[in-house]
């Protein structure tokens, strides 16, 4: 109970920070703190330079004409800019994936630009509702007002650049490149991680039967676990630590998360320490899990493909990016285990090997796209690239599913003019596959068919 007082504010913060209205309610802030200082100190024009004596109003229905003038500006390109954007978004999230569309939204770049223009209406705002003291505004007030009209030309040009990076932002490629990168980022991070010193890869783990388990007293997505923790109380308490769940898993209330390799019953201390270590998010996160972003990508691809977007171009966009990000997994060889300084195992988890994931990714581009033979031969030209860089282990899973394109080939090519495209496809390029040399028994040669515009 007390280690959950404790890391209770630290978790609350967590999600403030990670909210989408933090960086606009933090700019909002400082607007408003200028707001007070414009408004709250009485600076005589005395202290002022002399040469800023020219700027205060002599009228105060002109101040307030301005003020109002610009608020109600502000006001209006706020609900323009953001009604449009939000149009844009939802056409994006039609066209390709929702799942993008609040990773859009969340972008740093769009709440700062929020933030300004909810700051600045905040500000002209306070300058509205304390009034002037005699019958002119002061120097100090006058200056607050030049201030606010030097916000709004900052707003305007925060709009332009907002206006033209979302309108970017939601082009395909634009789309493909930020996935790409993030997921890369997400690898480079883990190959970062596995070089620790007590972070090992077992062929093979035994996990008790009879142990103690933990179950789970939250829903949500477990984007991750803090492994150095869980190793430092699995060493405390002499015991090994089994996660019985992958990264990125939805988990319900009451599933078994945790099995406990110890003789004596750990307690509900240690069962709460245990479950603290879990870090959960909303929705599918690329940062930490690059399993998020494979399945992103291959998800547009797929909607790509469907009847009422009908746009192979962009599925073979995806597919490339996908073989790219493959090429790397290969080279990674994700660990599954910590021990202590003596080697002995504290925790273990499950990861995703490479066969799994390459049938969760390629599988639904070729159910989904088996009547387009671009789509099965880029397919096919993902998994050439693939066995490229395969041990013999991975080759024999990478020759599987290119045995199964290929028939998916067959089934699809009924004109000679099919066949005859694919076979002077089938063995081109470098690769380490077994592929048929003759594509179609019933194919005739090359000099029979009659190809448009061949002499």
């Amino acid at each position: 109970m007390m280690a959950a007082v404790i890391t209770w504010p630290y978790q609350l913060f967590n999600r403030v920070r990670q909210s989408i209205a933090f960086l606009p309610c933090l700019l909002a802030l400082i607007y408003f703190i200028l707001g007070l200082i414009a408004v709250v100190p009485r600076v005589p024009a005395s202290a002022l330079p002399a040469i800023l004596g020219h700027l205060d109003f002599k009228d105060p229905e002109t101040a307030r004409a301005l003020l109002s003038t610009l608020i109600a500006g502000m006001i209006s390109m706020v609900v323009f800019s953001f009604s449009m954007v939000m149009t844009v978004l939802s056409q994006a999230g039609g066209n390709f994936s929702h799942k993008l569309v609040f990773g859009l939204i969340t972008e740093s770049h769009h709440q700062r630009v929020l933030g300004h223009y909810l700051g600045t209406i905040l500000f002209i705002l306070i300058l509205l509702m304390v009034p002037f003291e005699g019958n002119t505004p002061s120097l100090w007030r006058s200056l607050g007002g030049y201030l606010g009209v030097l916000m709004v030309i900052h707003c305007l040009g925060l709009f332009v650049y907002f206006i033209h990076n979302s309108s970017q932002s939601v082009q395909i490629n634009a789309i493909l490149q930020g996935l790409h990168k993030s997921t890369r980022e997400s690898m480079q991070h883990l190959a970062t991680l596995q070089q620790r010193e007590h972070w090992r890869r077992y062929a093979h783990i035994d996990v008790p039967t009879n142990g103690h388990v933990i179950y789970g007293r939250q829903s949500g997505y477990v984007q991750y676990v803090q492994l150095e923790t869980l190793a430092r109380l699995a060493k405390e308490h002499g015991m090994v630590i089994h996660l019985n769940f992958m990264f990125g898993d939805y988990t319900v209330v009451g599933l078994p998360l945790f099995t406990i390799d110890t003789v004596d019953e750990p307690g509900e201390a240690f069962e709460d320490a245990v479950l603290e270590t879990l870090i959960y998010v909303q929705g599918e996160s690329v940062k930490d899990l690059y399993i998020n972003g494979l399945t992103q990508l291959m998800e547009i691809a797929v909607k790509a493909l469907s009847p009422g977007i009908n746009d192979p171009g962009t599925a073979r966009l995806c597919l490339h990016q996908l073989t790219e990000l493959l090429c790397r997994r290969l080279t990674l060889a994700p660990s599954n285990a910590v021990t202590d300084e003596h080697g002995a195992l504290r925790v273990s988890w499950k990861t995703h090997d490479f066969d799994s994931l390459l049938y969760r990714l390629f599988t639904p581009i070729l159910h989904y796209g088996r009547d387009d033979i671009s789509i099965m031969l880029a397919l096919l030209k993902a998994l050439k690239t693939l066995s490229l860089f395969a041990d013999k282990e991975t080759l024999a899973v990478i020759q599987a599913h290119a045995d199964r394109v290929v028939e998916t080939l067959e089934t699809a090519s009924k004109h000679t003019l099919d066949q005859h495209f694919i076979a002077q496809r089938m063995q081109a390029g470098e690769h380490r596959l077994k592929l048929p040399c003759d594509f179609s028994q019933a194919m005739p040669p090359t000099d029979a068919i009659n190809v448009p515009g061949r002499e």
